[in-house]
């Protein structure tokens, strides 16, 4: 068996996901640059050796705004919560008595939370610093779950319908204690 990322992209292949060429170093870092991310060692490793194509995968070369949507995707999602669902984490601690000062509240509160960049659809990796075999998120608002112990175990869960039932040997602050239920 091999790396993780060639695990991943070998489960891509045997999925007949379109691949298409992967992106260079400077492209990385481009995008990198643009939109204020880094990705983790395996995002990165899989977009320099292809780039998944089709409407759920994102087209880092693409059109910026919908980039942006995406990477704000986890963001906007806790602040629904904290706005219609009363989500408020004890660390943050009192909830201010009006919606929209708590609203700024958790806008600061989340400037300190680990960046998720998304793979496809509503799931996502935690960019950098998370080390190679970082877990893979599925977030949709604060519902939040492990999809994967790690990217290759994501893409078999995803596309095989193979549940990872190995746990995530990295925890990711915030979006972990989410997945485990910590504030449910």
């Amino acid at each position: 068996m091999g790396s993780i990322v060639e695990t991943a992209i070998e489960t891509l292949y045997e999925a007949h996901i379109p691949l298409g060429p992967g992106l260079t170093t400077d492209e990385i870092a481009d995008v990198e640059q643009q939109f204020g991310i880094k990705f983790s060692p395996d995002h990165a490793g899989l977009l320099s050796l292809a780039t998944p194509l089709g409407p759920k995968w994102v087209d880092w070369l693409g059109e910026p705004d919908g980039i942006r949507q995406r990477l704000s995707w986890p963001l906007e999602g806790v602040l629904f919560d904290v706005e219609q669902n009363a989500f408020w984490p004890d660390e943050w601690g009192e909830r201010p008595g009006e919606t929209a000062t708590a609203l700024q509240a958790a806008r600061e509160h989340m400037q300190f939370v680990p960046t998720l960049i998304p793979i496809y659809s509503h799931r996502f990796l935690p960019g950098a610093p998370s080390p190679t075999g970082s877990p893979v998120f599925s977030v949709y608002q604060t519902d939040v779950i492990y999809y994967g112990s790690d990217l290759a175990a994501y893409f078999a869960a995803e596309f095989f319908r193979e549940p990872d039932v190995k746990l995530p040997t990295y925890r990711v602050d915030f979006w972990s204690d989410l997945a485990e239920g910590r504030w449910v």
